[in-house]
């Protein structure tokens, strides 16, 4: 059983910056991929970004160039760096991991205009 707990959700202006954590305790042993998804208001959840053990990543267009995924595998924990936000990053940001799609309790992110 992996359990993942995140933290470093916040209120920003647009143009600032956060820092998002994702601590996986448990079986960590057993997870290849861990990552970000968003919900935001009155929409669907969407993949922010991805990094397999191995430091392959993967992001959304939207957030190319202003969102950097990275990680501390002696930690187990997940990072995402988002600079330069803007008022569409506004959500709820969860931490995912597989191959047993589990997921974190969620973050809220809100990015002020």
């Amino acid at each position: 059983q992996v359990q993942l707990v995140e933290s470093g959700g916040g209120l920003v202006q647009a143009g600032g910056s956060l820092r998002l954590s994702c601590a996986a305790s448990g079986s960590t042993f057993i997870v290849n991929i861990m990552g970000w998804y968003r919900q935001a208001p009155g929409k669907q959840r969407e993949l922010v970004a991805l990094i397999t053990r191995g430091g392959t990543t993967n992001y959304a267009d939207s957030v190319k160039g202003r969102f950097t995924i990275s990680q501390d595998n002696a930690k187990n924990t997940v990072y995402l760096q988002m600079n330069n936000q803007k008022p569409e990053d506004t959500g709820v940001y969860s931490c995912y991991a597989r191959p047993d799609d589990l997921w974190g309790q969620g973050t809220q992110v809100n990015v002020s205009s």
